[in-house]
C-alpha cells in the first residue's frame, strides 16, 4: 500500500514524553522481529458499565444502524499494548511519512498501518477484538478500510504549560466553593478540540494511548435528538469508546493539565453487505493519500454491490423454480435502492483535482441521522444471508 502523500509532512512534536512503561518489554516477537498481538496478554476487555441508546439522547431506536448510540470509557488494552502501540505510531519512519497537518488539526498519523505497523494492523484485525467491539456495538463489525486503522490524533504542550493549566483549574475550583457554585464550573472547559461534526464512517472506536491522571476535561459532547447537548467522559489509558460516529453529530472538548493527548481512531462498518452505507469522504479526503482512499473506498462498495446482487440473483432463480410469479415490484426497488447507491458512490469521489491538501470542514452535515441520503428502511437494514 502506498504512503500517504502529503506535500510538506509536519515534524515530530518535540516533547518530552514520559513512558508508560519504563522497564524494556519482552513481547513475543515473529521470525522478522516484530511484536506479535496476543489477546492473553495484550486484552484487558471489561464490558462497559453503561451503554447509551439512540433513545436515551432523543432519537428512534431506529435512527441508526443499530439502536446504540456510546458505550461509556471501557478497558481493552493492556500497558504492554499500548506501549507497543505508541512505539509504532510514533516511530520515525511512520512519523516521516504519514503525518498530516489539516487546518483544525496539526499532527495526525493515517494511512501506515498496512505498510509500517504490524502489530497496530494486526491488533484491529484480531478476531477477539472485533468480538468485543461488535458485542458493544450489538452489530458484526469489520474494519471500514485499511487507511482507517489506526488512525492516530497528536497532541502535545510544554511541562509549563500544562502546569499553569493545572493551577489556573485548582484556583478556579476554589473559588467555586467559595462563592457555593454561583459561578457555574468555569474550569470545565467547552471550548472543542474539534467542532461539531460527523464521522466519515458508520462506528469509530477510539483508544487512550496517553495518561490521564491529571487530565481535566477531554470529554465527547454529543448533540441529542432533542437539540441538547450530552456529555460522555474521555477514556483513561488503555480504555476504550465505542460510538456510532456517522450518525450522531459530536465534538471532542479540550483536555487540560496533559501534557500530551494522543488518541487512537479505528473505524468500523457492518460485515453484512445489506446494511445501509451512508458513508461520506468529506472529512478525509483532504488528509488521505486520495488514490489509496479512492481505491479502498470503490472497491468495498463494488464488493458490497456483488454480494447484494449474488443474494438478488439467487432469491430471483429460487422463487421462479418454486414456480412462484416473478416479483416485479420488488426487483425494481432493489434495482432503484442499488441506483441509489452507485450514485451515491459516484458522488463522494470527488475528482483529484478538485481535493484541496489539508482541508477539514468543521462540520460535515447538519444530522446524519435524518438527512442520509438511504432512507432508513427495515427491511434495507435487515440481514438477508
Amino acid at each position: 500500500m502506498a504512503t500517504v502523500d502529503v506535500q510538506t509532512a509536519p515534524a515530530m512534536p518535540k516533547a518530552n514524553f514520559k513512558p508508560i512503561i519504563r522497564a524494556s518489554l519482552a513481547a513475543k516477537k515473529d521470525s522478522h522481529g516484530t511484536a506479535v498481538f496476543d489477546p492473553k496478554v495484550h486484552l484487558s476487555y471489561k464490558a462497559p458499565e453503561n451503554t447509551i441508546m439512540m433513545e436515551d439522547i432523543g432519537f428512534t431506536k431506529d435512527s441508526g444502524i443499530c439502536p446504540i448510540a456510546v458505550s461509556e470509557p471501557f478497558s481493552l488494552f493492556t500497558e504492554e499494548c499500548i506501549q507497543l502501540f505508541r512505539d509504532e505510531v510514533l516511530s520515525e519512519e511512520v512519523q516521516k511519512n504519514c503525518a498530516v497537518e489539516s487546518n483544525i488539526a496539526a499532527c495526525q498519523v493515517r494511512g501506515y498501518a498496512a505498510k509500517y505497523a504490524p502489530f497496530i494492523y494486526d491488533a484491529w484485525n484480531h478476531p477477539e477484538v472485533l468480538a468485543i467491539v461488535s458485542k458493544i456495538a450489538g452489530i458484526e463489525l469489520i474494519p471500514q478500510m485499511d487507511l482507517e486503522i489506526g488512525h492516530t490524533n497528536i497532541s502535545v504542550k510544554s511541562e509549563r504549560e500544562s502546569k499553569a493549566e493545572l493551577a489556573v483549574v485548582e484556583e478556579q475550583k476554589k473559588s467555586h466553593a467559595e462563592d457555593e457554585g454561583i459561578a457555574g464550573c468555569p474550569w470545565e472547559d467547552d471550548k472543542p478540540i474539534l467542532g461539531w461534526h460527523n464521522d466519515s464512517y458508520p462506528f469509530v472506536c477510539i483508544t487512550m494511548l496517553s495518561d490521564c491522571t491529571n487530565m481535566v476535561g477531554g470529554e465527547t459532547a454529543m448533540r441529542t435528538g432533542t437539540g441538547g447537548v450530552m456529555r460522555v467522559r474521555g477514556p483513561q489509558m488503555g480504555c476504550a469508546v465505542v460510538m456510532q460516529g456517522r450518525c450522531i453529530t459530536h465534538q471532542a472538548l479540550r483536555a487540560l493539565g496533559a501534557q500530551e493527548r494522543i488518541t487512537m481512531v479505528t473505524s468500523f462498518r457492518p460485515k453484512s453487505p445489506h446494511y445501509r452505507d451512508d458513508v461520506s469522504l468529506a472529512t478525509v479526503r483532504g488528509i488521505s493519500n486520495i488514490s489509496d482512499l479512492y481505491h479502498e473506498f470503490s472497491e468495498y462498495r463494488l464488493e458490497m454491490l456483488e454480494e447484494r446482487i449474488r443474494h438478488q440473483l439467487k432469491k430471483l432463480r429460487g422463487a421462479h423454480g418454486a414456480g412462484k410469479r416473478t416479483d416485479t415490484k420488488q426487483i425494481k426497488a432493489f434495482l432503484k435502492e442499488q441506483m441509489e447507491f452507485l450514485e451515491r458512490t459516484d458522488e463522494e469521489l470527488v475528482p483529484d483535482e478538485l481535493v484541496v491538501k489539508g482541508q477539514q470542514p468543521i462540520r460535515d452535515i447538519p444530522n446524519a441521522v435524518s438527512s442520509a441520503s438511504e432512507q432508513h428502511n427495515p427491511e434495507k437494514r435487515a440481514r438477508t444471508e
